[in-house]
């Protein structure tokens, strides 16, 4: 029991080192974000210059893949706000 007690104890005194960590870690998932949709958008001008008769296509390739990274980096955002107000 007393075991118990000194993990709850060591777990209470790191946590605004986990609430720090999660702070970074919504930031760094926000930026990411930026950066990948970032390439995406990059690639796909470039791909609509080179076959400008293919802009459908890529156009809706580009919203999908886009789709994807906002909702993982909204997951990673949510999940870091829970950590700090939790």
């Amino acid at each position: 029991m007393e075991l118990l007690a000194i993990l709850l104890q060591a777990v209470a005194d790191l946590a605004p080192y986990a609430k720090m960590g999660a702070g970074m870690g919504a930031g760094i998932a926000a930026i990411g974000a930026g950066v990948g949709i970032g390439q995406i958008g990059r690639g796909a001008v470039e791909a609509i210059a080179r076959q400008p008769e293919a802009v459908g296509d890529i156009r809706s390739n580009m919203i999908v893949a886009a789709a994807l990274i906002e909702g993982v980096a909204f997951f990673a955002i949510v999940v870091c706000l829970l950590i700090v107000f939790l």
